[in-house]
């Protein structure tokens, strides 16, 4: 993720802009997913994507910032990933000390090996410990949102991110890219 091209204050309340330079070292700090780091209602990720028919439908997942770039898992099979397939906009969302973020923008599949190396390393890292294998992830196990193996590795390039502060000065700062 680069530097946003602009930014919004969105408080209503006389609140400054949240700088994006806090918001991005947030998510540098890491997102830990793992048992006993948070919990699973402290520090899931949501991906909301829209079905063939319009109708939203939203999951967790394990989500990684890696170097600024957001990265997810998907079966082939699960409804996200067909979802992605059909319409590559989505929203992600987490609930952060000392803000709430949501991010939006389009998915695309990583095909690549190098990048998926990175991301099974980066996955590694935070407990999970998968493998490459053709042009995705495979392991003994995953979240049961996630669908059988393979796993698709996805990376989402944001247009908007929004930060909404959870701690004074609080705020909405909204940034586009």
């Amino acid at each position: 993720m680069t530097t946003p091209t602009g930014d919004r204050n969105l408080d209503g309340y006389g609140a400054p802009l949240i700088p994006w330079e806090k918001v991005r070292a947030r998510l540098d700090a890491g997102v830990p997913q793992a048992p006993a780091t948070g919990g699973p209602n402290r520090h899931t990720w949501w991906l909301a994507t829209s079905r063939p028919d319009g109708r939203p439908h939203v999951m967790p997942l394990g989500v990684l910032w890696i170097d600024g770039v957001l990265y997810f898992t998907s079966g082939p099979g699960t409804r996200k990933s067909r979802n992605l397939a059909a319409d590559p906009r989505c929203t992600l969302t987490v609930a952060l000390d000392p803000f709430d973020v949501i991010v939006e923008g389009t998915a695309e599949r990583v095909t690549d090996e190098a990048t998926l190396r990175r991301v099974r390393d980066a996955f590694a890292a935070d407990g999970w410990e998968a493998a490459v294998e053709d042009d995705a992830l495979t392991a003994p196990y995953s979240a049961p949102s996630a669908g059988p193996p393979p796993w698709y590795v996805f990376r989402l390039t944001p247009v908007t991110v929004y930060a909404l502060g959870a701690e004074e000065p609080y705020g909405a700062t909204r940034f586009t890219f």
